[in-house]
């Protein structure tokens, strides 16, 4: 498993794998939080099915992806960058904590590949676990740093680049209304954590007879 304290090295060295890299982190470092989470809401909540704790935790992260977004949206230049780390650190709690939800072990190897496929990096598991595998078996760190950090931040933004467009128009908006920019990054990163939750949902839901 790849935890928090190795996976800068490695970023580091391996840039072009950071999203494989970082949900391998994610599911390390988030897993066990999220089943210790799903767990005390079951104790508090004796009667609730797994829908209803679902709905609890996709409640929690929607609105922190709204806050997050709100909040990167002010940090001027580096703006797209905090997005993008609020981001992707919400879906990866959104998606862990549904898989605890339905009963998948959130910290069990496979959802890093889901993780991958449910953020749309990958288009589907077995393509998410060949570059799992890729990136646990890199060794020599990539040549050229300059090609190493245009690859990872082209790689890094896939999971948000329909939001990509919309920079353009929240500085138009920051221009024109004070607090629209805020406004407008919330609503987008609460929306991009609807649709995340809804594919985890669809995923990890047992199919009803």
């Amino acid at each position: 498993m790849v935890g928090w304290r190795a996976v800068g090295p490695q970023l580091r060295d391996h840039p072009g794998f950071a999203p494989e890299l970082l949900a391998l982190a994610a599911v390390d470092v988030l897993g066990p939080r999220a089943r210790d989470w799903v767990d005390q809401v079951r104790r508090a909540y004796p009667e609730a099915d797994a829908d209803g704790v679902a709905r609890l935790a996709t409640r929690r992260f929607v609105r922190m992806a709204g806050t997050g977004g709100a909040l990167a949206a002010g940090a001027g230049l580096f703006a797209p960058v905090a997005e993008l780390a609020a981001v992707l650190w919400t879906q990866a709690n959104l998606v862990l904590h549904l898989a605890a939800a339905y009963g998948r072990d959130p910290a069990h190897p496979d959802r890093a590949a889901e993780l991958l496929v449910l953020t749309l990096v990958h288009p589907d598991d077995g393509t998410a676990r060949a570059a799992l595998a890729s990136a646990r078996a890199a060794d020599a760190p990539a040549e050229g740093p300059w090609g190493r950090v245009a690859e990872a931040a082209w790689r890094l933004a896939t999971p948000v680049a329909a939001q990509a467009g919309g920079w353009l128009g929240l500085r138009l908006a920051a221009r024109l209304l004070p607090g629209a920019a805020a406004l407008a990054a919330a609503t987008g990163g609460t929306a991009t954590a609807e649709r995340v939750a809804a594919r985890a949902v669809a995923r990890y839901r047992p199919r009803r007879a």
